[in-house]
């Protein structure tokens, strides 16, 4: 939601110039502002944070501040989803351009744009090249839920490599690995030479040294990887990383309420998931969790909602507010309640 802005106001809701800043600052403390003091940032109107007072149309009153949050963080989503189907679309290009002939001789060569590691012995010694080849930054997305023990175990040897050279790490999981106390271990052994956040959802497994080499898997198994220095590619994932980042909690803060009573952080998930059409399976995947998990989630929200058929769910789903992303800034002290306990439909 960046908005185009007006001549001279070339900003969005999120970067205000500084007359917009302060007109909507004493718009939110006050209530309202008269138009004429608008007059001078037409920005806020074109945004939309500004509107008439349908009451006085010679006053304006301001949008509040949770919806303008939403409105970005579901316009940065969005941007989110955009890149990762073309990611998918820029591999697919690849590999389709690549089986139209023999490659050339050298295009297997060690410095290829991309190269494709067929097995775990050979991933593993690329990984390790690129470890002691890296000298300040690694970036990494790990899917799925609670991180096995020995997956842990096995990179340790790379993470402490890395942090004896100084080398800065960023991970992102999913709020289910918050759960697993091997990586609360892990990150209390590696110390402030890692920095983890947490996401209801991530992509595949990333892993990017430097900025200047990228790891992918090319198989659901993960017995083939891709490995990719070609300076556009290595960027454009660069860039999906970092807003998966800013969307992300770091995993020393807490995950925020719903603001819905009875109503948890991953209920919420679900919700907006089953909203969106999604089976039990796919919305479990996503999320990192098990069938068996998500089903008793979905039970609870059935009864939380009162409600008596997976129809009747979604439709009480939609009521309270719980379709499309669950985000921080989705929540707000005037969320919609929940029927009485007493009127709810017998199971």
């Amino acid at each position: 939601m960046a908005g185009r802005g007006t001549d001279g106001h070339p900003h969005g809701a999120d970067r205000l110039c500084e007359a917009g800043d302060r007109v909507y600052s004493r718009a939110v403390r006050r209530g309202r502002v008269p138009r004429a003091e608008a007059e001078a940032v037409p920005c806020l109107l074109e945004l939309a944070l500004l509107h008439p007072d349908p009451d006085d149309m010679a006053w304006l009153v301001p949008t509040s501040p949770q919806e303008v949050m939403t409105r970005l963080l579901r316009g940065v989503y969005d941007e989110v989803s955009a890149s990762q189907r073309r990611m998918g679309s820029a591999v697919a290009a690849f590999e389709w351009y690549a089986g139209l002939g023999p490659l050339p001789q050298n295009a297997v060569a060690e410095g290829s744009a991309i190269r494709v590691l067929d097995g775990l012995s050979r991933i593993q010694a690329a990984m390790d090249a690129a470890t002691d080849a890296c000298t300040t930054e690694v970036l990494t997305v790990q899917p799925g839920g609670i991180r096995p023990e020995h997956e842990l175990t096995e990179g340790l040897h790379r993470a402490m490599a890395l942090r004896a050279r100084g080398v800065r790490m960023r991970d992102l999981y999913t709020h289910v690995a918050r759960h697993g106390q091997g990586l609360l271990n892990y990150l209390e052994l590696m110390g402030d030479a890692v920095e983890a956040r947490t996401l209801e959802e991530v992509i595949d497994r990333l892993i990017l040294f430097d900025r200047t080499v990228a790891f992918i898997p090319a198989n659901a198994d993960r017995t083939l990887a891709l490995e990719l220095r070609h300076p556009a590619l290595v960027n454009y994932l660069v860039t999906v990383f970092e807003r998966l980042w800013r969307l992300a909690i770091p995993l020393t803060a807490p995950l925020p309420e719903t603001g819905i009573e009875g109503i948890s952080y991953r209920e919420r998930s679900i919700a907006a998931l089953l909203a969106e059409g999604h089976q039990d399976a796919v919305i479990a995947e996503r999320l990192g969790i098990s069938v068996r998990t998500c089903r008793a989630h979905i039970a609870r929200l059935s009864e939380t909602l009162g409600a008596a058929s997976r129809t009747q769910l979604g439709v009480r789903i939609a009521q309270v507010g719980l379709v499309g992303p669950a985000r921080a800034a989705d929540v707000s002290p005037s969320a919609m309640s929940l029927p009485d306990r007493g009127s709810r439909t017998a199971r």
